[in-house]
């Protein structure tokens, strides 16, 4: 199973991957300026099953302004792809990022990665 990382930025959307049973979270290129349909192509050309957003929460879980942006985005995703779509708490994964390693992927491919390795993480 290939499951894709999003992480939704102002600017950009971070990309990471996993393939389910080799246990390695790997950056996944950045979409610029929140290209929906750039997206699209790469989860159908890379056959993606499973699309995982990290969802901003509030530090006690409380959905905000933010959180509603990423909803919609999750939405209109959907709306033009058929596998699901699942949400992963991304509080302090740009944090975490930051104190990552460089190896030559982005802040935005790095939130990403976290996200997709807490979900991974909690799914085992």
């Amino acid at each position: 199973m290939n499951i894709l990382a999003v992480d939704y930025g102002t600017k950009n959307i971070g990309l990471a991957w996993a393939q389910m049973g080799l246990g390695v979270v790997l950056p996944y290129g950045v979409i610029k300026d929140k290209n929906l349909d750039e997206l699209v192509k790469l989860i159908k050309k890379e056959n993606i099953d499973k699309v995982i957003v990290g969802l901003p929460l509030g530090l006690k879980e409380k959905e905000n302004a933010n959180t509603e942006k990423i909803k919609k985005f999750a939405s209109d995703l959907k709306n033009l792809i058929n596998i699901p779509i699942e949400f992963e708490d991304e509080r302090f994964s740009s944090q975490a990022a930051d104190r990552m390693s460089g190896g030559g992927a982005s802040r935005d491919e790095k939130s990403a990665m976290v996200i997709l390795q807490s979900y991974l993480e909690k799914n085992k």
